[in-house]
């Protein structure tokens, strides 16, 4: 029987580790590697058209099953190109196992021809990034990174020489049985009746929620109901807490609405579940905060705490609701539900006057279509810029839909091959890329990966030829936009030409037929919808310190952004309000 390979050996591990694809581009010093996964029945090779949706695919796989995913680069370049998705799969928080091949290793050091030295670029956006210089170190590397990115959540990166890859695996080596899944975090009984003492003590608590509390809404809304608290979310919180929720105030931060503002300002204790909200100039600094959350380092970091609690919401919540008296007072609940479905009644109008006649057409139209015709186990992929806007606005979450962005890294281009990770895992499952038309273009190419695997993906392309949030923040910043504006083909065009289904969209009275026939169509399909490049969003609250380049005086010049559904949502929560 033939001696097993390093490159083998390494695809078999990440096989026994739950990995099922490998997404990449081909390349000499990888070759061994892509030979072997040619040869095992048990992973695929997926290439896609460039090595950066290679990396965005793998995080948006790991971020949508919470299982181990991998991609891969050739020495040089081509890992090198993996960087900018591997820093979004890092930064939200999303295991991933990283490949960067290498130079053969007599050479490395000598400025080799495509000579880079992977093991220290990728340090900053990973937590484990070495190199195997022999043979003898596999698999203990392997399996060592493999374990830092499921037990810690992020990304690890092993570069491996193409002349080693292609060497025998060394007999009697060590394999261990691998950690594929992380424990629950269980706060210390201390901790949990400090916590309970704090919010027996205050008259008004609001509860703010991030990513999180994911599978933890039952206990969150328990909690709230028992505290009588305010729920307002993080982006990243959306969609694992707003749905059924009667507590429901909105979202604070740049793309924030409703009442999540002034709920967490205006309380006499603010609990932060599961976020690690970056624009701490939307956080009160004259409230006491306490932070929970499973990742000791995200405590306190965003800001100044009265009690930091490492452990998972779920058991944390479980824990404390027992311990807390229920309160009765339901009055500043009341008033934030009020305030928060004024606040969305206030906005709302500005997109339903004859939105459906309006040319070019209004990307909240759009947005608000989509909500109502996608499946209700959707997953979402958006782009960064105006459609995280429209995504946060008008996405109704309901337990089962997913939404996935860059919304942490704030990277362009993410939507598409985002679209391409969530898709290989279930191709029965609804997909839809949420696309600007500067992020779709700058990595076009793989849509042909799209036709390429019949990857039944929808890009809804929302096409207004321009950078609008770019052109946002030089408005605001007194600047004349610059620099901002594209001039585009036919997308529906070139999406045919390629072997997909496309449609252009120039009127509103086509948007909903053309929605449906892509979503009947059953492999890949584009829909090209031409929208009003001066439907900019600024959110309600908002002040010149709050975020460099925003300013107060842009509110005359901005529209304050609708909200789609969740209108609907803040009037059925005030109808349950008990009338005394």
């Amino acid at each position: 029987m033939p001696k097993q390979t390093v490159a083998e050996q390494f695809i078999d591990i990440l096989v026994r580790a739950g990995v099922r694809r490998l997404y990449g581009v081909v390349g000499d010093s990888l070759n061994p590697v892509v030979d072997a996964v040619r040869r095992h029945s048990g992973i695929d090779w997926i290439q896609v058209r460039h090595e950066e949706a290679a990396a965005f695919a793998a995080g948006a796989e790991a971020q949508l099953t919470g299982k181990l995913a991998a991609c891969a680069g050739s020495c040089g370049p081509g890992n090198l190109h993996l960087i900018n998705g591997l820093y979004d799969a890092h930064r939200s928080m999303a295991p991933v196992l990283a490949l960067a091949s290498h130079i053969p290793s007599s050479e490395i050091g000598t400025g080799f021809f495509q000579e880079t030295h992977p093991d220290r670029l990728f340090a900053e956006c990973s937590h484990y990034s070495e190199l195997i210089s022999s043979g003898r170190q596999m698999p203990r590397v392997l399996q060592t990174a493999i374990q830092h990115a499921i037990g810690r959540s992020r990304v690890s990166v092993v570069s491996l020489p193409g002349d080693i890859a292609a060497e025998p695996a060394p007999e009697r080596a060590i394999e261990h049985a691998l950690v594929t899944s992380r424990p629950s975090v269980r706060p210390g009984d201390d901790e949990i009746d400090r916590l309970a003492r704090l919010v027996d003590r205050a008259g008004r608590v609001t509860l703010f929620c991030g990513s999180g509390t994911a599978g933890a809404h039952a206990e969150v809304m328990e909690f709230a109901e028992r505290v009588k608290s305010p729920v307002g979310h993080a982006l990243r919180g959306k969609e694992w807490i707003q749905y059924e929720n009667p507590y429901d105030v909105g979202m604070s931060g740049l793309l924030g609405y409703g009442a999540a503002y002034e709920a967490t300002h205006e309380c006499d204790l603010l609990i932060l579940l599961g976020t690690d909200f970056p624009y701490n100039a939307f956080l009160p600094d004259d409230v006491p905060i306490v932070q929970v959350d499973v990742r000791p380092e995200h405590l306190g970091r965003r800001s100044q705490l009265d009690l930091a609690v490492w452990g998972d919401v779920r058991e944390t919540l479980r824990c404390l609701i027992p311990r807390v008296r229920e309160k009765t007072d339901r009055r500043f609940l009341d008033r934030m539900l009020k305030k928060h479905a004024d606040a969305l009644e206030g906005v709302v109008k500005a997109y339903t006057r004859k939105v459906e006649k309006h040319v070019p057409i209004h990307p909240e139209y759009v947005a608000s279509v989509l909500d109502e015709e996608a499946a209700d186990d959707a997953v979402f992929t958006v782009d960064t810029g105006m459609c995280n806007v429209w995504a946060a606005r008008y996405l109704s979450p309901n337990g089962r839909r997913r939404v996935i962005g860059s919304f942490t890294h704030g990277s362009m281009a993410n939507a598409l091959p985002q679209a391409i990770g969530a898709q290989f895992p279930d191709r029965g499952r609804q997909v839809v890329s949420m696309s600007g038309d500067g992020g779709f273009t700058m990595l076009m190419g793989d849509f042909l990966t799209l036709v390429q695997y019949d990857l039944p993906v929808k890009v809804v392309l929302f096409n207004n030829s321009s950078l609008g949030m770019v052109e946002l923040e030089m408005m605001v910043s007194g600047l004349p936009s610059y620099g901002t504006t594209n001039r585009n083909p036919d997308f529906a065009a070139i999406a045919r030409a390629a072997g997909a289904h496309g449609e252009r969209v120039e009127k509103p009275g086509q948007l909903r037929g053309a929605l449906r026939a892509a979503f009947r169509h059953r492999g890949p399909a584009l829909v090209d919808v031409v929208t009003d490049p001066n439907a900019l969003s600024i959110p309600p609250k908002i002040s010149a310190e709050m975020v460099s380049g925003f300013a107060l005086s842009a509110g005359k010049m901005v529209l304050a952004g609708g909200v789609g559904r969740m209108v609907q949502l803040a009037r059925s929560n005030l109808r349950n309000i008990p009338r005394v």
